[in-house]
């Protein structure tokens, strides 16, 4: 078959330039169909203009130009360009949901090809059957087309099969056999100017990198792809079904929930196909589960279900009704129909080879469980406790779960914990291969279930200090290692500097009255930007860490008590440690303390301002309410000495001060006993540097700054114009002491965005994260500088959780808005008490002590606390 263009082009040359250069592949065959081309070459445009249609326009637009180019393919007499069109019908009759219509049309290209070209059908056949869902067959066709195009020495569509056939083994779980197919690919398209199939290559090579557990390469490859694909003009729903997968694993369900949707609506805008909408729903169904949303869980799998079967894809219909199963399961009581349908699904699974097998048995056997089935619960339990030595880091979570519960279920406290501790050293695992601390924040939600098992069994079984123990092993996890920095990444830190003077115009736009939403919309671009690159960072550190040790924690203590609440079953216990033991007291139930706390902080956003006085006493009593609810019997035996308190996440807003048996002590807060432990054994650096840093716009112009300057005497000032982020970078690094007088901000939606106001815009928590060393002790003494967000399994993240891995040892903040002019005298008799030797939460309570009673002062001093140990 050879014909030639107006250009001198072989027409034929189109058909590969549509995965090179598709705008131009589209613009060429549109050309030459104005020129009333023979029979032949017309059958290559209308293929060509199908193909475009098909991948990245309308599938109905897609069918008529395919089918249009059968018929001219027929009416020139060229069976083998005729089993070529009908190959290329096939794969789109399928995607349009017409399974039995595809498969008659890829029967009939077999029988009319022959050598090369059928082996190019073959292929597109085996990529349908991966698409329905049927792995053998795929691979089976595989196996036939790879000889044929390799002989012919066709590098293009030989890397095309490998392609395909690693992508099927990754569905079946054979990673290494997926890589050496990969590897094989690539060497081939490096040698092709196929720069769509490259693109392809790239996220293929994502999927791998995930389903081998590195998740830091998966999102890097899978952002070059869409890198790649965007320079070709092409969209990307399956890139986006990966990405979905993999943000789930990384813990961002709510991220691949809206990525999920937004490609969902863009291929209902432009009638793609419609079984990468069922997969697409089958995305959003599995990350609305994730993110705690079962009814939107429920309305997408179900709809995916119907989908599914329509196509008759019964591999994808029944994984879709697996999380359909898991979200009815979440939104209601169990029961035996649910037990049931669950089973079937495990069964089906088991039988297709996949890797989510595991999860389906798993459910079945909750479900059991809850219902007093111990008998259906141990079998589907013990199917599920089989993947728990092999395959990724998720599937033996699962295993190690579904074996815990086994374990409780025959009353062996000793076996739950085993699986609980053998569990958890999976995830410490997979979790240390995460350079970004909000991935590795996110990431513990994964162990909540086995952290909480092993607490239950250790509040009936053990005693305190194995409570305390368990308590510890997966709290605040984020804090036992600094997040990767990349300080050679110009684009990482290029983001950032775009997003600073961003976010500067747009705060001066407001100011000014002005409109802001392009420069809104800008910096949200540039917020996904700058946290996609930190996404791409792997950690380095050793999976196994620094182990908390409750004995080196009592001798540490000396005279201090530190008090951790657990929570166990929504109930709070408080375990007092000190003088050598650990004693267990109990406390309220969370919902009502959490509910308290909300209330008191209510009342210190009133008392901020003058005129509040009449919520004092409201306040006060909701502090008395809260002691009785955290403290209970535990506040009688708290000493005379200072006080740690290492509150849950959920809890992180309480000010502790207000509470009466606290108001007199030297108290500070932690996250956790053991990073407490790391601060108290955290040397200050040498050569005890001072810096003072006012940003602009307080309401006091930051008063104390001054005042400071003048008492430390050699102290760096860094003010006005000199106040800016890199400059104050600079100096914060390796400093002893450092005083931020700047307005804060909390960012709840995403809180490594929170930031201090410097004189050219935000320092956020990224900034803080690229200092080789934070400083010793660091006040923030403005606004919310102590709001963290509460995610994971009991992570907190926000400016304080920033600098506590970095080298500081102490820091004081404030976790409610303050009145600027009260905080004026109280940072100054804060400095003075360290000015005299003693630590940032002595002289925190010494401050308080010298303030006036009336209410805003009294507000301001119990919004700031002491968090560390210097």
């Amino acid at each position: 078959m050879r014909g030639v263009t107006a250009g001198s082009e072989s027409v034929l040359e189109l058909l590969p330039m549509v995965f090179a250069d598709p705008g131009e592949a589209r613009a060429r065959a549109e050309h030459l169909l104005h020129t009333g081309p023979p029979p032949l070459h017309a059958s290559v445009a209308h293929q060509v203009l199908g193909i475009w249609q098909r991948d990245f326009g309308d599938l109905r637009i897609a069918l008529r130009h395919l089918r249009r180019a059968r018929d001219l393919a027929a009416r020139a007499e060229s069976a083998e360009r005729e089993a070529d069109v009908l190959a290329t019908l096939g794969v789109a009759l399928v995607h349009a949901g017409r399974t039995r219509q595809g498969l008659a049309s890829f029967e009939q290209g077999v029988a009319r090809g022959s050598g090369h070209t059928r082996a190019r059908v073959r292929y597109r056949r085996a990529y349908v059957w991966w698409v329905l869902g049927h792995h053998r067959e795929a691979l089976e066709d595989v196996r036939r087309a790879l000889p044929a195009l390799r002989q012919a020495g066709d590098g293009i569509w030989t890397a095309r099969a490998l392609t395909l056939r690693a992508t099927v083994h990754l569905a079946l779980g054979a990673v290494d056999r997926a890589v050496a197919d990969f590897t094989a690919a690539e060497r081939l398209w490096d040698t092709t100017g196929q720069e769509h199939d490259k693109a392809d290559a790239v996220e293929s090579r994502g999927l791998a990198a995930f389903r081998s557990g590195d998740i830091p390469a998966a999102l890097r490859l899978l952002d070059e792809a869409e890198e790649r694909y965007a320079k070709l003009g092409t969209p990307t729903f399956m890139l986006s079904v990966r990405r979905c997968e993999v943000l789930m694993a990384a813990g961002l369900a709510p991220e691949a929930l809206a990525e999920a949707d937004t490609a969902i609506a863009l291929l209902d805008r432009i009638g793609g196909q419609s079984t990468r909408k069922a997969e697409l729903l089958l995305a959003a169904a599995h990350a609305a589960r994730s993110a705690g949303k079962p009814d939107i869980a429920t309305d997408r799998a179900a709809h995916a279900v119907r989908l599914f079967a329509r196509q008759r894809r019964t591999w994808w219909e029944t994984h879709a009704r697996l999380v359909l199963t898991e979200a009815r399961a979440a939104a209601g009581p169990g029961s035996g129909r649910l037990v049931a349908d669950a089973a079937r699904v495990a069964e089906r699974l088991a039988s297709f080879g996949s890797p989510a097998a595991p999860e389906a048995s798993l459910l079945a056997g909750r479900i059991a469980l809850t219902l007093g089935r111990t008998a259906d619960a141990e079998r589907h339990l013990a199917a599920a406790a089989r993947s728990r030595h092999s395959g990724p880091p998720r599937a033996r979570v699962t295993g190690w779960v579904a074996q815990a519960l086994r374990a409780r279920a025959a009353g062996s406290g000793r076996g739950v914990l085993q699986a609980c501790r053998h569990g958890l050293g999976v995830l410490d695992d997979h979790r240390m291969t995460l350079g970004a601390s909000e991935l590795r924040a996110r990431a513990t939600a994964q162990g909540a279930e086995l952290a909480a098992l092993a607490q239950e069994v250790s509040l009936a079984h053990g005693g305190p200090r194995r409570l305390l123990e368990w308590s510890e092993r997966w709290r605040a996890t984020v804090l036992a290692a600094p997040p990767a920095r990349p300080p050679a990444d110009p684009a990482l830190l290029g983001g950032i500097t775009a997003y600073r003077e961003i976010a500067a115009r747009a705060e001066e736009a407001r100011m000014e009255g002005r409109p802001v939403p392009a420069l809104e919309r800008e910096q949200r671009r540039l917020e996904r930007e700058i946290r996609s690159r930190t996404h791409h960072m792997r950690g380095d550190a050793p999976g196994d860490g620094d182990r908390f040790d409750a004995a080196r924690l009592l001798a540490r203590l000396g005279d201090a008590r530190l008090v951790e609440l657990a929570v166990v079953d929504g109930r709070v216990h408080i375990l007092l440690c000190g003088q050598g033991r650990v004693r267990r007291f109990a406390g309220g139930a969370l919902a009502e303390a959490v509910a308290e706390a909300e209330h008191v902080q209510a009342g210190l956003r009133r008392l901020a301002h003058p005129g509040g006085e009449a919520r004092l006493p409201l306040v006060e009593a909701a502090g008395r309410r809260l002691e009785e609810l955290l403290l209970g019997g535990a506040a009688a035996h708290l000493g005379s000495g200072p006080v740690v308190i290492v509150p849950p996440g959920a809890l992180h807003r309480v000010p502790w001060a207000l509470l009466p048996a606290l108001r007199e002590r030297v108290l500070s807060v932690s996250p956790s006993a053991g990073s407490w432990l790391r601060a108290r054994e955290t040397a200050p650096p040498r050569g005890g540097r001072h810096v003072l840093v006012r940003g602009p716009g307080l309401a006091t112009g930051g008063a104390e700054v001054p005042e400071l300057a003048g008492r430390y005497g050699a102290a760096t000032v860094l003010e006005g114009p000199a106040a800016q982020v890199p400059r104050v970078l600079e100096h914060l690094d390796g400093a002893a002491l450092a005083h931020l007088a700047a307005h804060g901000t909390f960012r709840a939606d995403s809180p490594l965005f929170s930031a201090l106001r410097m004189a050219d815009g935000p320092l956020i928590v990224h900034d803080f994260e690229r200092l080789a060393r934070s400083p010793y002790r660091i006040i923030l003494s403005s606004c919310d500088t102590a709001r963290l967000a509460s995610v994971g399994a009991d992570e907190l993240l926000g400016l304080v959780t920033a600098l506590l891995p970095l080298g500081t040892a102490g820091v004081v903040a404030s976790s409610a808005p303050v009145n600027d002019a009260a905080v004026v005298p109280l940072m100054l008799a804060l400095h003075k008490g360290l000015d005299a030797g003693l630590s940032l939460a002595e002289s925190l309570r010494d401050a308080r002590a010298t303030q006036p009673g009336d209410a805003v002062h009294q507000a301001t001093g119990w919004a700031f606390a002491a968090f560390g140990a210097a």
